[in-house]
């Protein structure tokens, strides 16, 4: 869905943005850890058994973390980085597409 934002609608939308980020990030922490235990840990590099379990579980935490970000961004707020937690509302201003941006840790829009 894609809609344009005022800045009085993208802050009543922050409290139920914010947790669906939150998710996001814990979800990319989780596909992270997984594959890091795949890479060291070496009975995933020796048991054929132990890899195929943990290759399902990165696949489920991977798909997990794209529909999180589906649900997110189908509510019209579009992330522009995970990594520095950017989110950005699409919105008009004076008759021009501009981009109302959050950082995770702020409590409002300001710009």
């Amino acid at each position: 869905m894609f809609s344009h934002f005022t800045e009085k609608d993208a802050n009543q939308a922050l409290p139920t943005v914010i947790k669906k980020f939150k998710n996001i990030v814990n979800l990319k922490d989780q596909v992270v850890l997984i594959q890091s235990e795949m890479e060291t840990n070496p009975k995933y590099m020796s048991n054929f058994k132990e890899y195929a379990t943990k290759k399902q579980e990165l696949n489920t935490a991977i798909s997990n973390f794209y529909k999180s970000i589906e649900d997110l961004e189908s509510t019209g707020v579009m992330i522009k980085s995970v990594e520095e937690g950017l989110l950005v509302f699409p919105s008009i201003r004076f008759n021009e597409e501009v981009w109302l941006c959050w950082k995770y840790g702020e409590t409002e829009i300001k710009f």
